[in-house]
């Protein structure tokens, strides 16, 4: 079958954004050392793209060399997962393939990053060269075309919980149609790495219990006595148990209802496959809400649990954001209740971008409170490690003006088991043993630093370090592959672009995700209305004439000082539909403004593969530049967007003053 040039790159990018997204989740649920690196495989994945532009039509055609590698990626990833084992003194570890010493982490993470690189690099020099077939700016809508055929495509196997067998069978169907009858002397090479990725990836789908939810690979096994024992992304979750057996083994489960005055509507939040919620109905509660973000998890729990928790009339279930819940909750609760909602997580002192983040910020206990009943309890319980049992009490004493009660239970390893709970008038109901720093008070998270696993306004070292490294490793591939760096000189203000546009890409995000709940589908929906934003910019740029383009930096510039002065957080009071007018509104017009300059400027460009390049290679800098927001909250990203955009406005100005009459009348 013999694609058109642009049935070709429409699909190309179309895969090409699908195997980013596909390996993006994948890769960090079999290699937990990736469960801190948000963005690692996503840098690579820029930095690939960036390469494959790069290299564009020059040289030898590498994308029948696509499949191999990325089966090549597969294969290691699988051979050398990294996942949560114990010691022999019981305490957590992490473990790699049938429980042997996992590879070191440099070492890992190394040839992950190279892999992806390489796999993604081959796929864009195929985008690249159909891409150099038309205008820029008609290539550069096709691409974005083809972007929101792959995201779509993704969120729809991700609602239809799919495993990695569909993923890579819609993506050996494309490699397929690409490469079509070009490699007659050699056609057997990817066809065997697109058959190896779909054996592994079905060996992995249909082997050892696995289902994938949109947000985990959960792994179920029988425990003793018929129980249900849970794994997600290599790392236990909890075992479904009967009350009696829950309040015999972990006796903390019941403290929350030892100081509670009435709990007759309870609220858990983080409620898994119900054993919290078993235990408020086993204590008299005669309304639950179970509040719980996985699909995947809610339905075990409905299918094995002992005690069917779910099944009882006294229980509404909601599949939702625990954060987003509360703010569009209009009842009130006797009980509120924090249920190991961050139990996924091994706290190791270095940050993580979890889905439970905003539930810890003083903004989201402030909304707590003020969804209890007169004489209303809150409370929250896990395994902490000292400093972050002082975080959150230290955090609960910013909101209540009173130390909570600390009920402690047995230690693991460094952890122990403690429930922190408070009446909303800051009393303790009779608790005397109220929280006094141990490591100390620690500056509680807000809506705007989200996050509670970090000790201080600081980026670890080991971040830094990996930053550092990946830095420079483009700068030698950059070199390596696309030759003197001074070529892409001409389009330093479209690296700029990349850069700014990636960290106000993050921003949007994090806004949506504050405002409508840190969800898949919340984060499909952003991304795909980015995509969305962009093309309606190129469609302006083709169809307008912008006789003084530079107007539009004074546009972007007063959205984003718009968006600094209208912080996330003041939108939450809103009604949801006023909310999601304003919260598009203040994201989408930066975006939209960024993009049609972006459209002006390319629509000139000399050679659109190495612009467009060098564009990604600014989006992978500005993925490194992310970071910063652990140190001066997302909001602060703004500045550094305006930065960046004037950077672009001063290197590239000159193409973006109105021809002077001599070249008008020349040109004519």
């Amino acid at each position: 079958m013999t694609l058109s040039s642009r049935a070709r790159l429409l699909l190309a990018s179309a895969l090409m954004l699908f195997v980013e997204l596909a390996l993006i989740r994948w890769t960090s649920s079999n290699n937990l050392y990736l469960v801190h690196l948000t963005n690692f495989v996503l840098l690579a994945s820029f930095l690939g793209i960036g390469l494959g532009f790069l290299r564009g039509a020059t040289g030898r055609d590498l994308f029948p060399v696509a499949p191999v590698l990325l089966a090549s990626l597969v294969a290691f990833v699988l051979l050398f997962s990294v996942r949560t084992g114990t010691t022999n003194s019981g305490g957590w570890a992490l473990v790699g393939t049938f429980g042997l010493e996992p590879l070191p982490r440099w070492l890992s993470l190394t040839v992950i990053f190279l892999l992806t690189v390489t796999a993604l690099g081959t796929i864009a020099q195929e985008v690249a060269r159909t891409f150099a077939l038309f205008p820029p700016l008609e290539a550069y809508r096709l691409d974005i075309g083809g972007s929101l055929l792959g995201i779509v495509t993704f969120a729809g196997l991700s609602l239809l919980r799919m495993p990695p067998l569909a993923w890579a069978v819609l993506s050996a169907a494309a490699f397929l149609l690409l490469l079509g009858t070009r490699v007659q002397s050699w056609r057997w090479l990817p066809a065997a790495g697109v058959l190896a990725t779909v054996v592994m990836l079905g060996l992995e789908s249909f082997l050892g219990s696995y289902q994938w939810s949109p947000y985990y690979k959960i792994r179920t096994e029988t425990a003793a006595g018929g129980n249900v024992r849970i794994d997600v992304n290599n790392t236990p979750l909890q075992t479904t148990a009967s009350v009696g057996q829950i309040t015999q083994d972990s006796p903390f489960y019941l403290y929350p209802y030892t100081y509670a005055g009435a709990h007759d509507d309870v609220l858990v939040i983080g409620a898994g496959t119900g054993n919290d919620v078993a235990v408020a109905l086993s204590q008299g509660a005669q309304r639950v809400d179970a509040v719980e973000i996985d699909p995947a998890l809610v339905q075990i729990g409905r299918d094995r649990h002992p005690d069917q928790p779910y099944s009882d009339p006294r229980v509404t279930v909601h599949v939702d954001d625990g954060r987003a819940f509360m703010e569009r909750a209009s009842g009130r609760y006797d009980l509120i209740l924090f249920a190991l909602p961050d139990s996924a997580t091994i706290v190791t002192g270095q940050s993580a971008l979890r889905l439970e983040n905003y539930l810890f910020t003083t903004q989201a206990l402030e909304r707590a409170r003020s969804l209890l009943e007169p004489g209303g309890t809150f409370a929250m319980y896990n395994y902490y490690e000292p400093w972050l049992l002082d975080r959150y009490a230290n955090t609960i004493r910013t909101v209540y003006g009173t130390a909570p009660c600390v009920q402690l239970g047995p230690t693991h390893g460094q952890r122990q088991q403690a429930v922190l709970s408070l009446r909303d008038d800051a009393t303790t109901g009779g608790c005397t043993t109220t929280w006094t720093p141990r490591v100390g008070e620690l500056e509680p998270s807000v809506d705007d630093r989200p996050f509670p696993y970090l000790g201080s306004r600081t980026i670890p070292s080991f971040y830094l370090g990996m930053l550092a490294l990946v830095l420079l490793a483009s700068l030698v591939l950059v070199r390596w592959v696309g030759g003197p760096l001074r070529q892409m000189r001409p389009y330093a203000d479209l690296f700029f672009m990349g850069v700014a546009f990636l960290l106000l890409e993050t921003k949007n995000v994090v806004q949506f995700a504050l405002l409508f709940g840190t969800t898949w589908a919340v984060n499909a929906a952003v991304f795909t209305g980015v995509l969305l934003s962009v093309l309606a910019a190129v469609e302006v740029a083709r169809r307008v004439h912008i006789a003084r383009p530079l107007w539009l930096y004074a546009g972007l510039l007063a959205a984003l000082a718009l968006a600094w002065v209208v912080p996330g957080d003041a939108l939450l009071d809103l009604p949801p539909v006023p909310r999601f007018a304003a919260g598009v509104t203040i994201a989408f017009l930066p975006i939209f403004l960024a993009n049609l300059l972006f459209a002006v400027r390319f629509k000139g460009v000399g050679s659109s593969t190495t612009a467009f390049g060098a564009n990604l290679l600014g989006a992978m800098v500005g993925g490194a530049l992310e970071y910063l927001a652990l140190i001066l909250g997302f909001n602060a990203l703004l500045i550094v967007v305006a930065l960046c955009y004037s950077l672009a406005f001063f290197t590239g100005r000159k193409h973006l003053l109105p021809a002077s009459p001599l070249a008008q009348v020349r040109s004519g």
